[in-house]
């Protein structure tokens, strides 16, 4: 994320257009994206540590790259690569607590650790990166950004154990076949999960590509207070991202879906209020108390689509449900938003992130309810 932060920085330096800092955005998210289901689904056959503890070394000595490039193509390059080496801890760290879960703490579980990653993604790095970037250039921003992941990545190798899953047969879980991973399409859920984590991403890309840009460039702030507010965003979905989930464990993940997507709406209207801006905590405040984004991923992309497929195929569910959700909302929506932006101004990108809260809500009108269907004896059964 690091590089949406930084956007205002290095945007001068290499003479980006809005529509570049799109597609920069789009080529880390679409090789994210197929990464995630590719090697989440290798995970579900050969194990998940032999998958995940490289990936995570990988894409962290590729945010230090980062920030060695001197122009717009090789800076494209290397986000490309580092989407392909992040897409699989993704899928994978979330297919682990969810499948060495109790049904009745899932929800709880996975909202903690998804949560976790905007504490540090979405709340800590908007104020560090762009403090750092201030004061000693947007490079030695890139080199910060990349310590987290080496740490995290010798500790789950030391701590993480893989889990059991008491499935017989060949591979990790006993998948074989290519035509077994077909059978997750049967489930109307998957496919509803897929079109809901398009709207989610649309939404979590466009507000993060260009909400750090709209501040600046049309509210004319620094990119400090831009760093301020959107650190109180992630600040909120941090808590709000493990709140929720385990409320879902009680109530169900449909009603907690529809209210999560109409309160995240508002986080791209209530910046586009010229009037808050004078009172800046108020606005940090208002985007802390509805960035409910963690949650709804860990609702939308990992918990509803593990719940509905079989065990065995928990990883290439998700990996499936990120992978249309990155292509659609990630890799198309910020390109078509920077293009837009081109346009009719810096505006209309948040008022199409607002829309993919729309979209999540009718998918949730329509989602059939997981709770109760995720024993280790079976799932919500095929539409």
């Amino acid at each position: 994320m690091s590089q949406m932060y930084l956007a205002p920085f290095f945007a001068p330096e290499f003479h980006l257009s809005s529509e570049q800092i799109g597609i920069l955005a789009s080529v880390v998210a679409i090789a994210w994206a197929v990464s995630a289901f590719f090697f989440g689904a290798l995970s579900d056959r050969f194990g998940r540590r032999p998958v995940l503890v490289p990936a995570i070394f990988l894409f962290s000595g590729l945010s230090w790259i980062s920030g060695m490039v001197h122009n717009f193509g090789e800076l494209l390059l290397v986000r490309a690569l580092l989407g392909v080496a992040e897409g699989p801890c993704w899928a994978i760290i979330t297919a682990i607590i969810e499948e060495t879960s109790p049904p009745s703490r899932r929800g709880r579980n996975v909202g903690i650790v998804v949560s976790a990653a905007a504490l540090v993604g979405l709340a800590a790095a908007p104020v560090l990166t762009t403090q750092v970037a201030a004061r000693f250039g947007w490079r030695w921003a890139f080199f910060v950004a990349g310590i987290p992941g080496l740490v995290m990545g010798a500790l789950l190798w030391k701590f993480v154990r893989e889990p059991e899953t008491g499935e017989v047969g060949g591979g990790h879980h006993g998948v074989k076949r290519l035509s077994e991973y077909i059978l997750i399409l049967r489930f109307r859920n998957m496919w509803l999960s897929c079109i809901g984590a398009a709207g989610f991403m649309c939404w979590l890309f466009l507000l993060n590509v260009f909400a750090p840009l709209y501040i600046t460039e049309v509210m004319h702030e620094a990119p400090t207070t831009a760093g301020f507010l959107l650190g109180a965003s992630g600040l909120g979905g941090f808590f709000l991202g493990f709140v929720f989930p385990a409320i879902s464990d009680r109530l169900g993940r449909k009603p907690v879906l529809l209210v999560l997507a109409a309160l995240s709406a508002l986080v791209p209207l209530s910046l586009q209020v010229s009037g808050l801006y004078r009172f800046p905590w108020l606005l940090a405040a208002i985007l802390f108390l509805c960035n409910a984004g963690q949650a709804i991923a860990a609702l939308i992309i990992v918990l509803v689509p593990a719940e509905t497929v079989p065990p065995q195929f928990s990883a290439t569910a998700i990996g499936l449900a990120t992978l249309v959700g990155e292509i659609m909302g990630a890799t198309f929506a910020p390109t078509l938003g920077g293009a837009m932006a081109e346009k009719f101004g810096l505006r209309m990108p948040l008022l199409m992130s607002a829309g993919g809260m729309a979209v999540l809500f009718v998918v949730a009108l329509c989602l059939t309810e997981t709770r109760g269907k995720n024993s280790a004896l079976g799932r919500a059964e095929p539409s």
